[in-house]
């Protein structure tokens, strides 16, 4: 792992949210809390392992000084998916 995944784009690896998106916003030890904008809010984070997320290091939500926003990581978690599907249809097509 990174020094700072604090920000950063992850999917589960484990666990009945296997391979749901979130935005990482808080590091403790050997656990992150995550958030998805909707279901887990910055109010009420989901905790997990380090060793059960994949991070996707092309993305990551710059940390504004006052904390992050519900708003954001819902925006940048659709853009995510949006891009994915893109590149999805141009490899089937071609």
């Amino acid at each position: 792992m990174e020094d700072s995944i604090v920000g950063m784009l992850a999917t589960s690896k484990a666990g009945h949210d296997k391979e749901s998106l979130y935005v990482i916003i808080r590091e403790e030890g050997e656990y992150i809390y995550v958030a998805d904008g909707q279901g887990r809010t910055i109010e009420k984070p989901k905790r997990k392992n380090k060793k059960h997320i994949q991070l996707i290091k092309k993305k990551r939500l710059a940390k504004p000084e006052n904390g992050f926003n519900d708003l954001e990581i819902k925006r940048m978690i659709k853009e995510y998916r949006r891009e994915r599907e893109e590149r999805d249809v141009k490899g089937r097509c071609n």
